[in-house]
């Protein structure tokens, strides 16, 4: 699989699904941050593989991330957790 390096990254530039990218490109791609990077990999939000020491992630996964199927995916558990958290104190 390719892999670009970081100077090869451009503004809006389209993200390619075959592609392998660093956690620093992923993170000049989504425009956010090392701990919201390493946030969303701990959630399973965004899938990864460990190279050593190092993740690396698949173009695909960051378009899964951005696409508006996985926003649902995202509200349906956000909603499903507030209901939970709402019937449990419920209790008290």
């Amino acid at each position: 699989m390719p892999q670009i390096t970081d100077e090869e990254i451009k503004p809006n530039e389209e993200i390619k699904p075959h592609v392998v990218y660093t956690t620093g490109e992923t993170e000049k791609i989504l425009k956010i941050s090392n701990s919201t990077l390493k946030r969303l990999l701990k959630k399973g939000l965004l899938r990864a593989n460990k190279v050593g020491k190092q993740y690396r992630i698949l173009g695909l996964e960051i378009l899964k991330l951005v696409s508006p199927a996985v926003e649902q995916k995202a509200v349906t558990a956000y909603l499903d957790l507030k209901h939970k958290v709402i019937d449990k104190t419920k209790e008290w």
